[in-house]
């Protein structure tokens, strides 16, 4: 009986991610007018096939699947597509998959990219708040990467309704007043699971003998996001910024934690042991 791999299930999910991300195109030159239970599908087989990676991940090692850059890379992704089966039993926001897959599928192949797959003989998570920790950061990831793909929602709204085009208002995605929501509140849910996984971090050091964070290039760098994010968020209620900045913003930053996260990880002594 052939027996999968936990990569050989997060390749058939990134297969049909990237089939969603294909058939997205179609429904973009539709204007959004096709019915779209199709594309969720799609993304619900890619899900399957990811909570399988991550299940059969688990099992290989005993612990949270997360000990190098794919494995973080498949939970991010995870995470987004979880997010996004649940967001999409709402007709209304069904279309957020249209937006999810191109960024699915991007991440899929980033992390199958090779030697980003080093597996230690010995797992790196030994105790379970470190596994909360990673969790909860993990998770913060998915919701600012929601909420990146909500503000590409919302900027093609706007571009739509700024130029009068048609499809604005004959498509089925979401007002742009619901887009917004949901941007802001994807930030303010990964701003609150990174803050508490940041939290983690003393008490960690404390049951860990041996064991440095001060001046670790990745414990650095998450502050900085942190910082980065709480300056959006001032910015979004201190100074009623519009939402088209918001926008702009959540995938400015997203974009940059997406592009960083790997260099600072291989940089880290702490998380590449």
């Amino acid at each position: 009986m052939l027996t999968l791999a936990d990569k050989d299930y997060f390749k058939l999910a990134v297969v049909f991610y990237g089939l969603s991300a294909m058939y997205s195109v179609f429904l973009w030159r539709k204007g959004f007018r096709e019915d779209n239970r199709f594309n969720y599908v799609l993304m619900f087989i890619g899900g399957i096939l990811n909570t399988a990676a991550m299940v059969k991940g688990g099992f290989s090692i005993h612990q949270f699947p997360v000990n190098n850059i794919f494995e973080a890379m498949m939970f991010v992704s995870w995470t987004i597509v979880a997010a996004y089966v649940a967001i999409g039993l709402f007709q209304r926001l069904r279309f957020l998959g249209a937006f999810a897959a191109p960024f699915l599928l991007a991440i899929g192949v980033f992390a199958l990219m090779p030697g980003l797959d080093v597996r230690a003989a010995k797992p790196a998570f030994e105790h379970g708040w470190v596994s909360l920790h990673a969790a909860l950061i993990l998770l913060a990831y998915g919701a600012f990467g929601l909420s990146s793909i909500a503000a590409v929602m919302y900027l093609t709204q706007e571009h739509d309704l700024k130029f009068h085009k048609l499809r604005a208002v004959v498509s089925r995605m979401p007002s742009i007043e619901r887009l917004e929501r949901v941007t802001n509140r994807a930030l303010l849910v990964g701003f609150f699971l990174l803050t508490v996984g940041l939290l983690l971090v003393p008490m960690i050091v404390r049951e860990t003998p041996g064991l440095e964070v001060k001046g670790d290039p990745k414990v650095v760098w998450s502050i900085f996001v942190w910082a980065l994010y709480l300056g959006l968020l001032g910015w979004r209620w201190r100074f009623s910024a519009g939402g088209r900045a918001i926008a702009w913003g959540a995938i400015g930053s997203f974009c940059f934690v997406m592009l960083t996260f790997w260099g600072f990880t291989l940089l880290s002594p702490v998380h590449t042991h």
